[in-house]
């Protein structure tokens, strides 16, 4: 059965409804926008070639469809723009001394649009008569780092003249399943953080001058990993995904940062959604002690942090804890960690090669390490976020990083205390660039006191969604355990009852009874 959108829409998933409320706050942007290029060499269809974009569309309707908050419930509908499927000439681009690479930073430039679309869009460039270029990009609430390889043989399949792959089920279904699930498994992944959580947000890296977990342009310095690392794994009795995060978290420890939580991208996919284009993943924050005894021992300790998380790895941590404000990333330092099956895509007539670490020259936070794990090599890029730490501080990292790799490989029973570390780093911790610390509190704020006829009623409706009997004017509504459903249904609720319509970004600024109240006295007057 292929999976098609119905009329009234089927619910969003927990994540796409917490990238919808980042994106409505403004904090998302570019960071969201995932390319991937495809190079041809060799007589190009281009014709066919376009008409396998469409039909790759056509299968995975989730590439041509929008978000829309519905009575207070976030919907997946049809998007008023469809992805855009085109064909430029670009003859003589490279003849001119410019890169292909410039064609995928334009593409990724342009809006994505979550609410009308488009929210992905194809672009076959014919570079010389025999050399094309097609650049995909999508809005990662639609896409994500496994739906590139269902992609790239989607479009394979389709140009070579293949049925499109039936689905066992619809996106709705995998969702109402999903959240059935989360349902079942909020009490104790609300037990398991509590002792875990911690949102520390101070850090300590060479030149850092600051610290973000909000979306920002981005620059990278790449690199490739050790080619024995595998080796050296399968000797701690790890993989490779556990050796790489446990020697981030060594390295941070170098660095001075104590108990630092490494926020860790975990797949949520299940077998029946295995060969689905969406958004199937979760960010979840993995803790460590300090490091010590041999690194394998330390490595084992990281895995059974890292496996003890899995059992929750479809609940949004925002959902478990208080306390989780909308943010692009939850720990200032992350990891996405990606395994390739190797296989080569083949388009008959034509050389095929892709791009799978196409970068969209943005960062969700202050330092992320990408990587992709194929037969053929294992590539890594660090991203950093240039406001808060320099290129030269970020290769640094990136060569305290390879040092303590090659070090494992070539003696993976290695001591911690023998490992060649850097030294620590002695600037004094840094703490969030864009911490609210300094502003009044909220009874100092301007128009509180035109807020007084309206809090009773905005305070009945916080009690209602929260599930609380008493909440407190000046409460924080994440440190009550709020989040972006939540939001939502205050939105909803407000505009039902009072007739206001709040924009999402008072919850970021003022999320409290007595912001919102005062914001609803505002637009009260403003409508006067």
């Amino acid at each position: 059965m292929s999976p098609t959108l119905i009329d009234e829409g089927e619910q969003a998933s927990l994540a796409q409804h917490g990238m919808w409320i980042t994106e409505q706050m403004g904090c998302g942007g570019r960071v969201y926008h995932m390319p991937l290029a495809i190079r041809f060499d060799g007589p190009l269809d281009v014709d066919r070639l376009l008409a396998a974009c469409h039909d790759v569309v056509r299968a995975h309707p989730q590439l041509a469809s929008a978000l829309a908050e519905r009575d207070g419930v976030v919907r997946l509908v049809p998007a008023a723009v469809p992805p855009p499927i085109g064909f430029e000439d670009a003859s003589g681009f490279e003849d001119a001394g410019r890169e292909p690479g410039e064609l995928v930073d334009r593409e990724a430039s342009l809006a994505l649009d979550l609410g009308t679309g488009p929210t992905a869009r194809f672009t076959v460039f014919r570079l010389a008569p025999e050399r094309h270029l097609l650049v995909f990009v999508a809005h990662h609430a639609v896409f994500d780092g496994m739906s590139k390889d269902i992609l790239v043989r989607g479009l394979a399949g389709a140009y070579a003249g293949l049925p499109s792959p039936a689905l066992p089920l619809t996106y709705g279904e995998a969702v109402e399943r999903e959240n059935a699930r989360v349902a079942e498994l909020l009490g104790d992944a609300a037990e398991f953080w509590r002792g875990r959580w911690q949102d520390r947000q101070d850090l300590r890296l060479p030149g850092l001058s600051g610290v973000s977990t909000r979306a920002a342009d981005g620059d990278a310095v790449d690199f490739a990993l050790p080619a024995d690392l595998a080796v050296a794994a399968d000797k701690m009795g790890v993989t490779r995904f556990e050796l790489v995060l446990a020697a981030v978290h060594t390295l941070l420890a170098a660095y001075g940062n104590e108990d630092a939580a490494v926020a860790v991208d975990l797949s949520t996919r299940t077998e029946e959604t295995r060969g689905h284009i969406g958004l199937f993943v979760n960010e979840l924050p993995v803790p460590a002690p300090a490091p010590g005894g041999t690194f394998a021992e330390f490595a084992h300790t990281v895995r059974d942090e890292l496996r003890a998380t899995y059992r929750f790895r479809e609940v949004p941590l925002a959902r478990a804890v208080g306390g989780v404000s909308p943010r692009t990333a939850l720990t200032p330092v992350s990891v996405s960690y990606r395994r390739r099956d190797g296989s080569a895509p083949e388009f008959p007539g034509v050389e095929a090669s892709v791009d799978w670490m196409s970068f969209n020259h943005a960062v969700r936070g202050t330092l992320h390490l990408q990587v992709v794990d194929a037969p053929d090599g294992v590539a890594a890029r660090l991203q950093f976020n240039p406001l808060v730490l320099g290129r030269s501080g970020c290769e640094t990292v990136a060569e305290d990083l390879l040092a303590l790799l090659r070090a494992l490989a070539a003696a993976p029973d290695a001591d911690v205390a023998d490992l060649p570390l850097p030294s620590p780093v002695v600037d004094g911790v840094v703490e969030p660039s864009f911490a609210r610390a300094g502003e009044p509190a909220p009874s100092a704020r301007a128009g509180e006191a035109d807020a007084v006829p309206y809090l009773a009623e905005v305070g009945e409706i916080w009690r209602e969604v929260l599930g609380m009997p008493e909440i407190g004017p000046d409460e924080d509504l994440f440190d009550l355990g709020g989040h972006s459903l939540s939001i939502t249904q205050i939105i909803a609720k407000v505009r039902e009852r009072m007739d206001v319509e709040l924009s999402f970004d008072v919850f970021f600024d003022e999320p409290t009874i007595a912001g919102i109240a005062a914001e609803v006295a505002r637009l009260r007057e403003e409508t006067c």
